[in-house]
């Protein structure tokens, strides 16, 4: 306890600028190296965008924006803490349905669509696995709307123990509690114009980061028949095929990587023929979303419109002019974010692993010391290492970035009383 308190005081004295790069928006990071497709204020790393034919709604650094379907500057529309994400319209485009963090935990929350106090809709367990970063992405996922009636269906681990599996529940806007939609499990879903039928895909594995994945659980795109209880594999292809969008005009729209990267495709449920409807070589589209005339979606972090009516697809030039205050320099207690300790083998010093940091810190006397100074990089499970047997020799580490061994090295400039093992992970 005492060796706790000791570096807990020590790591408060830390600041910020030690511990994270200097603040930048992502128009200047961007630019220089890759002129933008919808002008040169167009800011990137827009997210999980969703349309009503007059304005888009996306994320942007785990909040809600709006703009007009032609671009411009954006609005904002939450400032709640957490990370807000997955927007979808009504089918009147007077609300917006999303997913977010204002009460702790990941839940759906709906509010309307210029802006507004928002009203939460389900209330659940946390989950050891709920982030948007997992692989298993979070939890309570706002998927749609059901066209007919106020219900905002989405997915959910309430009921499974396999982070794997997750299923579709039906809410209202009174916040009644959520009904299963009749089947096991679920991922993306779209409805009929008459909620009769609906498209969905069965496993959810958009957050893994495999590509041109071939295996049992590269998804299929199915149609239930509430009426008859009948399910119907529509794609039946050995590629990824997710994401149906059910269109007014008898097709469902989906993306899939047959060839080799995600790419928009359509399907006439008439004579069941399949087009390819985009040919993007450098990155994947992510997270599609149909609107009344068109399919709006993300592709190297910018926002594209796909216009139904001339087949065609453009950049929306979308420009974030804010202060950007979450990245300012100050000074963090560092001891308040503590990701893992280990105690040197002669207990004269001990490993702490705090925001992404090596830190040395003394049992009695001496200094706290930063051993990584990376902010471009996020290092953990950090163990100390034995020290040498000779005086001269240096004490090697065995350092992982990205999960792959690099070659052996050194804290020389620290000695080798400081040597440690650790496990880095870059960030992107």
């Amino acid at each position: 306890m005492k060796t706790f308190s000791r570096f807990s005081v020590l790591l408060c004295l830390i600041p910020v600028g030690l511990l994270s790069a200097a603040p930048v928006s992502a128009q200047d990071l961007f630019a220089a190296a890759n002129p933008s497709p919808g002008g040169p204020d167009t800011t990137r790393l827009l997210r999980f965008p969703t349309t009503n034919g007059t304005q888009i709604v996306f994320c942007y650094a785990g909040e809600l924006y709006t703009v007009g379907k032609d671009g411009g500057t954006a609005r904002r529309l939450t400032s709640g803490p957490g990370y807000t994400s997955f927007a979808r319209f009504s089918p009147d485009g007077t609300q917006i349905a999303f997913t977010s963090h204002y009460d702790g935990n990941t839940e759906v929350y709906v509010m309307p669509a210029e802006g507004g106090t928002p009203k939460r809709l389900t209330t659940s367990a946390t989950l050891g696995r709920d982030d948007v970063s997992d692989r298993m992405g979070p939890n309570n996922i706002v998927m749609a709307w059901e066209n007919t009636k106020p219900l905002v269906v989405f997915r959910s681990r309430m009921k499974s123990f396999n982070d794997f599996i997750g299923s579709l529940f039906a809410v209202g806007l009174d916040a009644e509690l959520p009904q299963q939609v009749p089947v096991p499990r679920g991922g993306f879903v779209s409805f009929s114009p008459e909620d009769s039928k609906m498209a969905f895909n069965r496993v959810f594995r958009e957050f893994r980061t495999w590509k041109h994945y071939r295996g049992g659980m590269a998804d299929d795109i199915w149609i239930y028949d509430f009426n008859t209880g009948a399910t119907e594999n529509l794609t039946n292809n050995p590629a990824q095929d997710i994401c149906p969008m059910w269109g007014a005009d008898n097709k469902i729209y989906f993306i899939s990587d047959r060839d080799n990267r995600m790419n928009l495709f359509v399907i006439d449920l008439a004579t069941k023929e399949t087009k390819q409807l985009t040919h993007f070589t450098d990155f994947d589209i992510k997270f599609p979303s149909l609107g009344k005339d068109s399919i709006v979606f993300e592709q190297a972090g910018y926002i594209w419109r796909y216009d139904l009516a001339t087949g065609q697809a453009a950049p929306v030039p979308i420009a974030i002019k804010e202060d950007f205050d979450s990245g300012h320099g100050g000074l963090v207690d560092a001891s308040k974010h503590l990701e893992s300790v280990n105690l040197a083998p002669d207990g004269e010093r001990t490993i702490v692993v705090a925001r992404g940091h090596l830190f040395s810190v003394p049992a009695k006397n001496g200094t706290t010391r930063n051993l990584s100074k990376t902010s471009g990089a996020h290092e953990r499970d950090a163990a100390k290492a034995s020290r040498s047997k000779s005086r001269t020799a240096p004490t090697p580490i065995t350092t992982r970035r990205n999960g792959l061994p690099t070659a052996k090295s050194c804290f020389g400039a620290i000695g080798c009383s400081d040597c440690v093992t650790l496990m880095s992970r870059r960030r992107r």
